[in-house]
């Protein structure tokens, strides 16, 4: 599969092209909408959790590394299954691994019902654990299939465009899960039972989803567009084994250093807003969970329209030099928040969101750039470096528990450091020469 969108600006001739209409004549913008829609819920499953890391340390007592585990969970989950998705994705196709997806998706929601009655950590982490995956075979499945339903030097730009609605989706979880948990008019006295409501509701949406792809008409990509323009680069390579392409192998690790970045961020945002909050208001009128819970929300606005611009910027710029800059850009702002100059800190974590808002898709399609047939197999292993998420967060949450929160926002800035390292080499790692 190509996507050689992220390595350059679309030929001059190709930039009012159709981003769905491809070289045999194909338009998939149908299927496109459908599939943007497991974006959307898949954005959704994961801004709850940020929700839940702080109500989990009001009802059970927990201090902030292990309510990162809540975090863990989810990004374990996706290490466990990306091997799986992916052996499933070559043997059902695209249709049937978004089927297997959702399907797990939802016993994992609808399993919050008896979790709700053990009322026990463990068991809100295994339904937690389902979630995530069913939700690696969605995005195992969706991320690359998407890339396809165009011509390919609008790959980066459709990728991003589907994120759009993943970006939605996380300004509505933080604000359901705000007003169910921590709104004290509402639900919030009845300990975990609020859970309850949000997961069984999902979990009915989510079957509704399942059903509704069962009777689709949803094509599977042909063959000669999922291997066209990349014929040569096949032929030259044959036999290579996937891990000697250093472009992906930097992926992963980019990838890994993107979402331990950004689940740390997500994670204690609402922790880092009440905390700093305290330190700043007189006493008795700092911010309250759920006041921090609606910023939070409001964050993700910069989110969403950040990866809206993005779709529209993949189109113009070279999808590498877009990500160096965003890196950049957030190395800066993580400084910012540990020099602790008050709102301006919380603005500059507010603002970080803006710009990681293309890291995860674009550090995907630089990955399987010119993989061709592997690039299912590489869909895999990019996947399982959300393992990242699993791993540092909890290292996060005890920098906090020993220091303080602001000290634990050196883990992200260590992160994008190492994606700006990536997109400044990656031309060199993808073996290209640079073009103006």
């Amino acid at each position: 599969m190509p996507v050689s969108a992220p390595a350059s600006r679309a030929p001059q001739g190709d930039k009012n092209a159709s981003l769905f209409r491809t070289a045999s004549g194909r338009h998939y913008f149908v299927p496109f909408l459908l599939v943007t829609g497991l974006f959307f819920m898949w954005g959704f499953a994961h801004s709850l959790l940020d929700v839940l890391n702080k109500h989990f340390q009001n009802t059970l007592h927990l201090n902030k590394a292990q309510s990162a585990f809540v975090q863990s969970s989810m990004y374990f989950g996706y290490f466990v299954m990306a091997l799986p998705a992916g052996v499933i994705l070559r043997r059902l196709g695209y249709k049937g691994a978004v089927i297997f997806g959702l399907a797990a998706f939802a016993v994992g929601a609808f399993w919050f019902a008896p979790a709700v009655n053990i009322n026990a950590y463990w068991a809100f982490l295994a339904g937690i654990f389902v979630i995530a995956m069913g939700l690696t075979c969605l995005e195992t499945a969706a991320n690359p299939y998407v890339t396809l339903l165009g011509p390919p030097e609008t790959a980066a730009s459709r990728i991003n465009l589907a994120q759009t609605f993943n970006g939605l989706a996380w300004i509505v979880g933080p604000y359901v899960g705000g007003e169910v948990l921590f709104n004290p008019d509402k639900m919030a006295h009845v300990g975990n039972d609020g859970l309850k409501h949000i997961y069984v509701t999902l979990g009915i949406v989510v079957t509704v989803i399942a059903v509704a792809f069962l009777f689709a008409k949803l094509p599977e990509a042909a063959k000669e567009e999922e291997a066209a323009g990349d014929l040569p680069v096949a032929a030259a390579n044959e036999g290579a084994s996937l891990f000697s392409r250093k472009h992906f192998v930097g992926a992963i690790v980019a990838q890994f250093a993107y979402v331990a970045a950004q689940t740390g961020i997500f994670a204690f945002f609402i922790n880092y807003t009440v905390d700093a909050s305290k330190a700043w208001c007189e006493p008795g009128t700092h911010w309250s969970d759920g006041q921090a819970a609606k910023l939070f929300s409001g964050a993700f606005a910069l989110f969403a329209g950040g990866r809206f611009l993005g779709s529209f910027v993949m189109r113009k710029l070279k999808a590498e030099s877009v990500l160096r800059l965003y890196a950049g850009a957030n190395v800066v702002l993580m400084a910012v928040v540990l020099a602790d100059i008050r709102y301006v800190s919380l603005g500059a974590v507010c603002v970080s969101f803006f710009f990681m808002s293309i890291m995860f898709p674009t550090i995907f399609s630089l990955g399987v750039h010119n993989l061709g047939e592997k690039a299912k197999s590489a869909s895999s292993f990019i996947i399982m470096a959300i393992v990242g998420g699993a791993i540092v967060t909890p290292a996060m949450g005890r920098i906090a528990d020993i220091w303080s929160m602001r000290a634990g926002f050196v883990v992200p800035l260590v992160g994008f450091l190492v994606i700006f390292a990536y997109a400044f080499l990656w031309r060199r790692l993808a073996g290209e020469s640079v073009r103006n």
